[in-house]
């Protein structure tokens, strides 16, 4: 059984869906944006059908070339094309009596779609090069971060495939409409990538669970597993702390708080520095020629900045978002977080 996180309005009602639809044989769209679960609600829908004790079967359309995606989708037959040395059964075969999941069905070639429209309406499809018909019995589960209605109007996708597939329809929303849900996946990948690494299990500080809790993470939960997995290998104490994120977190954390307020001198110094080093790929001579300050002076400031960002102490700028930090966890609540498994 696959357990999905659920707190938050959006995601309880996906999840709803999924398990009014599970037990039925009807195929099943599943769309939301990159990394936000589509695979894991796959998993759920597969485990509470009638055919969770058949296999499931996934191809990811969109890492294959198109002659070698229909070849492993629907198999082939020796001497179908060059190096076909001996037959081979595809995925749609493999699925058979169980549940065949598409991932990023509209990179599928139009060839294909027409073929899988045939499998979808008959049951019925031959190998590449093969004349002998196969009959399968396939739940088909088709997932895509693509608007195939869009698809369709570019004739990029067949419309009779998109109404087949279409027959129930489950958004998944993105982890910035999850808010409710953000702590229990954090908690729960902090405890998983624990374990894979043989860190002792930490816990997530306040302050860094604020930082997270403002980030629109525009990976979805795959970049919060990421972010997370990577604090619990370069963390060195018991806790994960706001040093342990990832320059994107606390960039974006900082500049969101800004927008309802003035820059401090020193913050706007620090954004600066960061442009010119950016301007000059990282010259750090050039950078203090345009800055108008001597190398050691840029060092030195660059020295602080690396302090202020990795312990919040040190500089002026450090103490500032020190104190921004601190004044938030009030808010944010002192609770750490522990325990708990992850899925989506």
């Amino acid at each position: 059984m696959i357990d999905l996180v659920a707190l938050s309005d959006a995601m309880r009602e996906a999840v709803r869906l999924a398990e009014r639809v599970a037990v039925t044989d009807a195929n099943v769209l599943v769309t939301g944006e990159s990394g936000c679960g589509k695979d894991a609600l796959s998993w759920f829908i597969h485990s509470r059908s009638q055919r969770a004790g058949e296999t499931l079967v996934k191809i990811d359309c969109a890492t294959l070339p198109a002659d070698l995606l229909e070849a492993e989708l629907f198999g082939y037959e020796r001497g179908a094309f060059s190096g076909a040395t001996e037959a081979k059964p595809g995925r749609l075969e493999a699925a058979h009596r169980g549940t065949l999941v598409l991932d990023e069905i509209a990179h599928l070639s139009l060839d294909s779609q027409a073929k899988l429209l045939r499998v979808i309406e008959h049951r019925e499809f031959e190998r590449l090069g093969g004349r002998k018909t196969i009959e399968v019995d396939a739940r088909l589960l088709a997932l895509t971060n693509a608007n195939l209605k869009d698809a369709v109007e570019r004739r990029a996708f067949r419309e009779d495939l998109f109404y087949r597939l279409n027959v129930v329809h489950i958004e998944v929303p993105p982890l910035r409409e999850r808010r409710k849900d953000l702590e229990v996946l954090a908690r729960g990948f902090v405890r998983a990538y624990s374990d894979k690494h043989g860190r002792a299990t930490k816990k997530l500080s306040a302050d860094a669970l604020w930082l997270l809790q403002a980030y629109d993470f525009p990976g979805n939960v795959r970049e919060l597993a990421n972010i997370i997995e990577r604090a619990v290998i370069v963390s060195i104490g018991e806790r994960i702390e706001v040093g342990d994120l990832t320059d994107s977190v606390r960039l974006a954390a900082t500049q969101r708080d800004r927008k309802d307020r003035r820059p401090t001198l020193a913050e706007i110094e620090v954004d600066y520095i960061r442009e010119i080093l950016a301007a000059t790929r990282g010259n750090k001579t050039e950078a203090a020629r345009i800055l108008g300050i001597s190398r050691k002076s840029l060092y030195e400031r660059l020295a602080r900045m690396e302090k202020a960002e990795v312990g919040g102490q040190g500089s002026e700028v450090g103490e500032t978002e020190k104190t921004e930090v601190g004044e938030q966890k009030s808010e944010a609540g002192e609770t750490d977080i522990d325990n708990a498994t992850p899925d989506l």
